[in-house]
């Protein structure tokens, strides 16, 4: 048998991902429409969801999802980190390179974790709360083919974001909601793709398993 579901909590959801997917935000009437839910029923949905933050309206009475949101949006990063730390450690000591789990926050890429392996003298400090474009790096390049469907395994950069700087980075994919990447970076010597970007990819596929 199916699992008993409440169907206002269920509305209240799609409203979220409904505004989420409309950056210019939609009036009740379409709302309404794209929910095919009575106007009645979405006025008190929007009344509920605006008492917690998660909704708001603009100037011009369109609705969009609120601030409430980041509140806890930011709640989830400690866990994607815990979860991902152990795997980019196993990493970071296969590979002798700095690893890192990044997420998307909008157009930008986003360093959520890193680790740095032990028994190397040098590597790239990247530091936790790190931002780029996601244009640029191979982080940010893994998360763009995971966005768009892309079948490519990797990403390969060299010195986008630090001169002398080279990077390879594997999407993870099959996380609802999530767009991340896990990659390694390092200085100077050429990346051997042969050998790393199946530890890298291995990598993406047991953080994906990790949250799945």
């Amino acid at each position: 048998m199916p699992a008993e579901t409440s169907q206002t909590l269920d509305r209240g959801l799609r409203v979220l991902d409904v505004l989420a997917g409309s950056p210019d935000g939609l009036t009740i009437t379409e709302l309404a429409g794209r929910l095919e839910v009575n106007r009645t029923v979405v006025y008190r949905l929007v009344s509920t969801l605006e008492q917690h933050a998660l909704l708001r309206r603009d100037p011009r009475g369109r609705l969009h999802v609120g601030l409430g949101v980041l509140h806890l949006a930011s709640a989830v990063q400690p866990v994607l980190r815990d979860l991902a730390v152990p795997v980019l450690r196993e990493l970071a000591e296969a590979v002798g390179c700095t690893a890192h789990l990044t997420v998307a926050d909008g157009e930008e890429a986003l360093a959520l974790a890193v680790v740095e392996p032990s028994w190397t003298d040098f590597h790239v400090s990247y530091r936790v709360g790190s931002r780029h474009p996601l244009t640029q790096g191979a982080a940010g390049k893994a998360i763009l083919l995971g966005r768009r469907g892309d079948p490519a395994p990797f990403a390969v950069t060299v010195g986008e974001l630090q001169a002398g700087a080279r990077g390879l980075a594997a999407p993870v994919r099959g996380v609802d909601g999530l767009e991340a990447s896990v990659g390694i970076v390092t200085l100077g010597s050429d990346v051997d793709v042969d050998t790393i970007a199946p530890l890298v990819c291995r990598a993406a596929e047991e953080v994906a398993a990790r949250l799945s």
